[in-house]
C-alpha cells in the first residue's frame, strides 16, 4: 500500500467553495483523510507549501486530443491521449464516440473498455463511454456524416449498452425522431444518462423528452433549435429546466461569451456543465483531421468541415474553466464546480470531481487563483509532470 501525504497546501473544499489549509492523506491512489493534524508515520511527504490545490477536471464530452480520436484509437493511441489529457489538467474523461456504423462502434467500445481495465500511472482515467450519435436529426447533424445516422433503435441500444458496461454510460440523441421515447426509457433502465442533441425539437418536444427520462442537453445552443420569442425551441428548454444539466462549450466561438453568461445566470449553479467537445487537433498542429466520417480542417485552432461548419473544438477543460471566469466575471472558487462536481454528477460518476475522503487523489496545484495556470497535476496521487 503506497501512502502519500500532501502537506502545506490550501485545499479547495467543493461544498463551501473555499480554500482550506490542510494536509491530504492518500492510500493507493485514493484520499483517506483531510487533516490539520500531524501526518501519521509511514507516509511519503510531498511538500506543496504555498500552492492552491483544486480537483482534477472532468470532461464528459471529448472526442480526442493529440492527433487521436476515440472512434479510431488503438489502445496504444489511447495511452498517449490519456497522458496528454492529464498534462492539460483533465484527470477524468468520458470517451466520446461520434456517429459510425454499429460494427465500428462496437469495436471502439471494446477498445475503450480494455483501457478502462488497464489504467496507467500518470494518465487520465476513462470513466465510461458517451455515444454522441448515430441517433441524430439529419437536419441538425453538424459535422456528422448523414450516411452514418440512424433512427433510435432499442435493439441497437441493448447491444451498445451491454458493450459499454459498467456505468457510467451516456447517450446523446435527437428526441423528435421516431423511436426516441422507447430509446430514452430503455437507456434509463440500463442506468444510462441521456442528453438531448443535434435536434430540431420544439420546446414542447424537448420538455417531453425530459419527462421520458432525458437528463441533459448536449452542447447547449449548438446543433439545436434556437431562441425565438414566439417559438422558444430547445435552447430555451435547456435554460428553463431547473433539473436538467446543460453542457456548454466555453470557448467563445461555439457560444458567444454573452450567451455563456446568460446560461450561467439562467441555470441553477449545480446544473451547468463545462465541456470541450474536443477533437483530435486539440494540443496538436493545424492541419487536416477527421471526425464522424467528415474531413475537418483546422486553422488557428478553429476546426471546420469543408462548408465552414464548426466540427468539434480544440478547447481544453482548463481553458474552458478560465474562460468561464472571464466571460461571467466570477472567481475561480465559483467556477471550479462547472468543470468538476457538475460534470461528474451529470453522468452519475462516483469518486471524482472533489478533494474529499474516498475520492480519487486527482488534483491540480496552482500558484495563483486570480490568474490561474497549471503548476502540477496529480492522478491517483502520482505526479504527472
Amino acid at each position: 500500500m503506497k501512502r502519500i501525504a500532501f502537506v502545506g497546501g490550501m485545499v479547495f473544499n467543493s461544498d463551501s467553495e473555499t480554500f482550506v489549509s490542510c494536509n491530504i492523506l492518500c492510500d493507493d491512489g485514493f484520499i483517506t483523510d483531510l487533516t490539520r493534524s500531524d501526518v501519521p508515520y509511514g507516509y511519503e511527504i510531498v511538500r506543496v507549501d504555498g500552492k492552491y490545490i483544486i480537483p482534477g477536471l472532468v470532461d464528459v464530452h471529448t472526442h480526442g486530443i493529440s492527433g487521436y480520436d476515440f472512434n479510431y484509437a488503438s489502445e496504444e493511441d489511447m495511452s498517449k491521449m490519456l497522458a496528454d489529457y492529464a498534462r492539460q489538467g483533465t484527470t477524468s474523461v468520458m470517451a466520446t464516440l461520434a456517429s459510425q456504423t454499429m460494427s465500428k462502434l462496437m469495436n471502439s467500445i471494446f477498445s475503450i473498455n480494455q483501457m478502462r481495465l488497464r489504467a496507467k500511472t500518470g494518465c487520465a482515467s476513462i470513466l465510461g463511454v458517451h455515444l454522441e450519435g448515430r441517433y441524430l436529426n439529419p437536419d441538425m447533424r453538424g459535422c456528422h456524416s448523414s450516411d452514418l445516422l440512424a433512427k433510435p433503435n432499442v435493439d441497437e441500444l441493448c447491444s451498445l449498452a451491454f458493450a459499454m458496461m459498467p456505468p457510467p454510460l451516456h447517450f446523446s440523441i435527437a428526441p423528435e425522431l421516431d423511436g426516441a421515447d422507447a430509446f430514452i426509457r430503455k437507456a434509463r433502465e440500463f442506468g444510462a444518462t441521456v442528453g438531448i442533441a443535434h435536434t430540431n425539437s420544439t420546446y414542447e418536444q424537448a420538455e417531453h423528452a425530459l419527462l421520458m427520462g432525458a437528463t441533459s442537453f448536449t452542447h447547449t445552443f449548438n446543433a439545436m433549435t434556437k431562441i425565438h420569442h414566439r417559438s422558444p425551441g430547445c435552447a430555451v428548454c435547456a435554460l428553463d429546466s431547473d433539473d436538467a444539466y446543460a453542457e456548454i462549450i466555453c470557448d467563445g466561438e461555439h457560444v458567444h461569451p454573452a450567451m455563456v453568461k446568460l446560461a450561467y445566470k439562467s441555470k441553477p449553479s449545480d446544473r451547468l456543465v463545462l465541456v470541450t467537445d474536443s477533437m483530435a487537433a486539440t494540443a496538436s498542429p493545424d492541419g487536416e483531421y477527421e471526425i464522424a466520417g467528415t474531413k475537418v480542417y483546422v486553422s488557428g485552432g478553429r476546426a471546420t468541415d469543408v462548408s465552414g461548419t464548426l466540427a468539434g473544438s480544440t478547447l481544453t477543460m482548463f481553458r474552458a474553466l478560465t474562460n468561464m471566469m472571464d466571460f461571467c466575471d466570477i472567481s475561480l472558487n465559483e467556477a471550479i464546480k462547472y468543470a468538476t462536481v457538475n460534470p461528474a454528477a451529470m453522468i452519475d460518476a462516483d469518486a471524482v470531481g472533489k478533494i474529499a475522503r474516498c475520492y480519487r487523489a486527482d488534483f491540480i496545484t496552482l500558484d495563483d487563483i486570480n490568474n490561474p495556470e497549471i503548476d502540477t497535476v496529480y492522478v491517483g496521487g502520482e505526479k504527472v509532470f
